[in-house]
């Protein structure tokens, strides 16, 4: 299976943009689904945004539509959260995870978690 590391978290002011980035070890990075999910402290961890396999098909959660943009590189085994017009509510560490099939309503297969990147937003 993959070992994912995730890149790319830091502090940021409000309205301010993040790129992070998500590596994985091994060559069948291509026959996962990919996603961020972020978990805020006393909270539950949630789903952010995936991208299928072949890149065809993305998802995100309501509170980042318009914002923040998932895209992968099979050539690099990485996966990217481009966020935007961030809000002080971003603040959590973000996972990257893989999956056979992960979409923010059914997830197929085990989830793969990498360690996590803090991002805190400063109003």
């Amino acid at each position: 299976q993959v070992q994912l590391v995730e890149s790319g978290g830091g502090l940021v002011q409000a309205g301010g943009s993040l790129r992070l980035s998500c590596a994985a070890s091994g060559r069948t990075f291509s026959s996962y689904a990919m996603g961020w999910f972020r978990q805020a402290p006393g909270r539950e961890r949630e789903f952010v945004a995936s991208i299928s396999r072949s890149t065809s098909s993305t998802y995100y959660a309501d509170f980042v539509k318009g914002r923040f943009t998932i895209s992968r590189d099979n050539a690099k085994n990485t996966v990217y959260l481009q966020m935007t017009s961030l809000k002080p509510e971003d603040t959590a560490v973000y996972y990257c995870a893989a999956a056979d099939f992960l979409t923010p309503t059914v997830v197929v297969g085990k989830k793969i978690w990498g360690q996590g990147t803090q991002v805190t937003v400063s109003s």
